[in-house]
């Protein structure tokens, strides 16, 4: 028998990020007023990655991932030296 405690976020790896369809997902249901906590139990997912995505939804019009900021590194991890 599972317990609360793990299986709190069972249908999200902590490395993986949401697919396309459940940030749209997310914001439908943010569209017909439902709860931060309603969407979180619905979609399987922690109340703060829900706050997230309408959050970044309301300040750029889109979910989409966007680029990194800042310079990207000239040398790559396997061009660099290793330290002896």
């Amino acid at each position: 028998m599972q317990t609360a405690s793990t299986n709190i976020c069972e249908g999200m790896d902590h490395s993986q990020e949401l697919s396309e369809f459940k940030h749209g997902t997310v914001i439908g249901c943010h569209l017909c007023n439902k709860s931060i906590r309603e969407m979180s139990l619905l979609l399987s997912i922690p109340q703060s990655t829900v706050s997230g995505i309408i959050t970044k939804w309301k300040q750029l019009g889109t979910t989409a991932t966007q680029p990194p900021s800042g310079r990207l590194r000239k040398m790559t991890e396997r061009g660099q030296l290793p330290i002896v």
